[in-house]
């Protein structure tokens, strides 16, 4: 892990930098895949689940009776904290509902939004090396809170050709209609050309590899929405010399061990914090089952020593972390001055898996550096708002010489003319 101490500000745009791959260079790769899908439905699904997730699948929808076997395998403790934490999600995504108001612009103009649900929905849940029934819940719960008609979700399977009894426990009490067991880049093909068995929805949310992620960067250009360009998972922690090393060692590892790819940093102002956190990362790192990664990820982690807390805002807000960690005195004077992040976590009992399971806010936050223009998923991103208007004959009376003074400097004859053709209507011209 490197240390770097009081760099010069020429130099923080290299220490900003993510282990990621350029996805763009996959788009062939995956273009393949995505064109046998569209093309082949069912039948290409099936092939590529035999040759990437080696299962031979007859059925690719999850049946009423596979549901039910998972109701009966997921411990009785797990389904508890699964519920409490739907409760959490669900409680603070339904606080987000949006209530339009009608405005009067000008006299007889009057003007409002409404919120709309996207009827159709997709989920991505990646299988991997372990099965993320958060993210179920995470992306699941706000659709149903916003009224989504139909949610889609797209899970790999495994060898056996089942898909982990957590994600399906989740999926149904967080009201999933359809899931299917698809993975990698053929599942986000599937939603966005639609199959036999996996209906087309209108907008794709949830994490994956780089080939899942290419897959969906390219349906987005035509195709469907995406809920937002996704990399490796990563975190910020800024602490002071009253910071707890081991939670701070604790945060480290937490994120590091995601996958090879992810990346954590420490930023402060006092260098006698740096080796008690070095030494708890090494301790706590030996008992970790999945130290191998977490090692890897430590390889291209940072911690950085800065001069003052001025610094620290800068950089951090030049990095834009997906998950930023405040440990210090002053955690919430820094936390004011953040402007970009996905997602604040403040004080020292505020660890980052709290927001990743069970505080309530959403898990799927942009990374590498898009916290820059991006939000985290939220109620708004299952949503789409329209625009109403309704003018009176008085309305378009007082209105109609400004627009058609615009159309005209615009040599746009057939806008002016929808005005004046009203405006004679009336008596006026």
């Amino acid at each position: 892990m490197e240390i770097v101490k009081y760099p010069d500000r020429k130099d923080w745009k290299a220490l900003t930098e993510r282990a990621t791959l350029d996805v763009t260079t996959l788009f062939d790769t995956v273009r393949g895949v995505l064109d046998d899908v569209r093309t082949q439905g069912d039948t290409a699904l099936r092939k590529y689940e035999k040759l990437f997730d080696k299962v031979d699948l007859k059925e690719l929808r999850v049946t009423p009776e596979e549901i039910q076997e998972a109701h009966a395998l997921v411990p009785d403790e797990l389904k508890q904290a699964i519920l409490q934490a739907k409760q959490n999600i669900a409680a603070f995504h339904a606080s987000q509902r949006f209530e339009g108001h009608k405005v009067q612009t000008a006299p007889g103009v009057t003007c409002w939004q409404k919120a709309v649900p996207i009827e159709k929905v997709g989920l991505y849940i990646p299988g991997g090396t372990a099965p993320l029934f958060s993210t179920v819940l995470m992306l699941a719960v706000p659709a149903r809170i916003a009224g989504c008609r139909e949610i889609v979700l797209c899970t790999p399977p495994n060898p056996e050709g089942k898909v982990h009894p957590a994600i399906l426990y989740a999926a149904d009490v967080a009201g999933v209609d359809c899931i299917c067991k698809v993975g990698g880049s053929q599942a986000i093909a599937a939603m966005a050309y639609g199959t036999e068995s996996v209906p087309k929805v209108y907008k794709i949310f949830g994490p994956g590899n780089q080939y899942v992620t290419a897959a969906k960067q390219w349906v987005s250009l035509r195709e469907v929405a995406i809920d937002m360009p996704a990399g490796p998972s990563e975190v910020e922690v800024i602490a002071d010399g009253n910071a707890h090393p081991e939670f701070i060692a604790a945060d480290f590892l937490s994120q590091a061990e995601h996958g090879v790819d992810s990346q954590a940093l420490l930023l402060t102002t006092e260098e006698n914090i740096v080796p008690p956190v070095v030494e708890a990362i090494q301790k706590q790192l030996e008992a970790l089952p999945r130290r191998d990664i977490t090692e890897k990820a430590l390889a291209h982690s940072r911690i950085i020593v800065l001069k003052d807390w001025a610094e620290v805002i800068d950089f951090t807000n030049l990095y834009a972390p997906e998950h930023l960690i405040i440990q210090t005195d002053n955690y919430q004077t820094l936390a004011e001055q953040v402007q970009n992040a996905g997602s604040i976590f403040m004080g020292p009992y505020t660890p980052e898996s709290a927001g990743d399971y069970a505080s309530g806010t959403n898990h799927t936050l942009p990374t590498n550096g898009y916290a820059h223009a991006y939000s985290g998923v939220n109620l708004d991103s299952f949503i789409k708002k329209m625009t109403f208007q309704e003018i009176t004959p008085d309305g378009i009376a007082h209105l109609g010489d400004t627009i058609r003074t615009m159309a005209a400097h615009e040599h746009l004859d057939a806008h002016r003319n929808a005005v004046s053709v009203r405006l004679e209507s009336l008596g006026k011209k």
